[in-house]
């Protein structure tokens, strides 16, 4: 965007949530509690996806990459909103804008494309279980994600640059706790139904297509589950695939509503909330899901903290 006429230009005023002043402490102190719990949980995924061997397989490798992409984007907004929270300067660079502006938009784009990927995986193991470790090979894994991480950043290039070029006419308060292309293209003093077209375009493609091969993956997968004869495969796939379909419904969901709605139905107090939650509160039940739901990730970390435990005894 262009800048203000002022030379002395230093930012964007981030006003989150102080027209509620009295929420603000009560607010720092659970995101810095979210946030934590987050960086611990996706870690240990992480770890443990790296660590234990019986976790080398596909699914633990999209996964470990889904807690790392959480890991990066909680660490995008929380620190600068923490650090507004509690301080009276509640400004951001116009470069520390655009930077968050480009990585959280980047990694949305990675989280759509990623959890449709891992709803393919699913799909192969549970329809096609004899030829999976054929079809879902590790040049094929690497290769999704790569795919995944170049779409998101891809895309997030040319929406920063289209968002961030607009003219502001000395514009400068952020009506957010992080920067986001809907709250950036009201400050524009200009026409921004193109923007706001594209945009709705990008949305669908990032939302609606994953969405829609997502369900067609389950539709298969549900059609497979029930003509298993065995009751105990038929809750071990259920397991497993819900603990994914849990993360899709919450993720897309928060979404859709944010990117996919009309631009007045909600206010903009309940659109900060909803992007909280996308920010803070899904990549916390992202690991908490898959640990609690999963008896590989629960044994591959009693695994791990007997290997610790002994080495220290040792």
């Amino acid at each position: 965007m262009e800048r203000a006429n002022d030379s002395a230009f230093s930012g964007f005023i981030l006003l989150g949530f102080s027209n509620q002043p009295q929420l603000e402490t009560a607010l720092f102190v659970a995101i810095l509690i979210i946030y934590f719990l987050s960086c611990l949980g996706n870690g240990i995924i992480i770890l443990l996806s790296t660590m234990d061997p019986h976790l080398h397989t596909p699914m633990y490798f999209f996964l470990s990459n889904l807690s790392f992409m959480d890991l990066c984007l909680t660490t995008c907004t929380v620190p600068q909103t923490l650090a507004n929270f509690k301080g009276k300067d509640k400004t951001i660079t116009y470069g520390g804008c655009v930077t968050q502006l480009f990585i959280a938009l980047g990694l949305g784009g990675v989280e759509c494309v990623l959890l449709s990927v891992m709803a393919y995986d699913r799909y192969v193991a549970v329809c096609r279980p004899l030829h999976y470790m054929v079809i879902v090979h590790p040049q094929l894994c690497l290769q999704l994600v790569v795919t995944a991480w170049l779409t998101g950043f891809g895309n997030s290039v040319i929406q920063t640059a289209l968002t961030m070029t607009l003219p502001l006419c000395g514009k400068n308060q952020v009506d957010h706790f992080f920067c986001e292309v809907p709250v950036m293209l009201k400050l524009a003093c200009t026409n921004t139904s193109i923007n706001e077209a594209e945009l709705f375009a990008v949305s669908v493609f990032f939302l609606v297509v994953p969405l829609s091969l997502i369900l067609v993956s389950y539709s298969h997968i549900t059609r497979a589950v029930l003509k298993m004869k065995s009751a105990q495969g038929r809750q071990k796939a259920f397991r497993t695939c819900g603990s994914h379909l849990m993360v899709v419904i919450i993720f897309f969901g928060t979404l859709i509503s944010m990117y996919l709605q009309p631009p007045s139905s909600y206010s903009q107090d309940v659109n900060k909330s909803i992007a909280l939650f996308y920010t803070l509160v899904t990549p916390l039940l992202n690991p908490l899901i898959y640990t609690l739901r999963n008896k590989e990730v629960k044994g591959a970390l009693r695994r791990q903290m007997r290997r610790i435990l002994g080495l220290r005894q040792s």
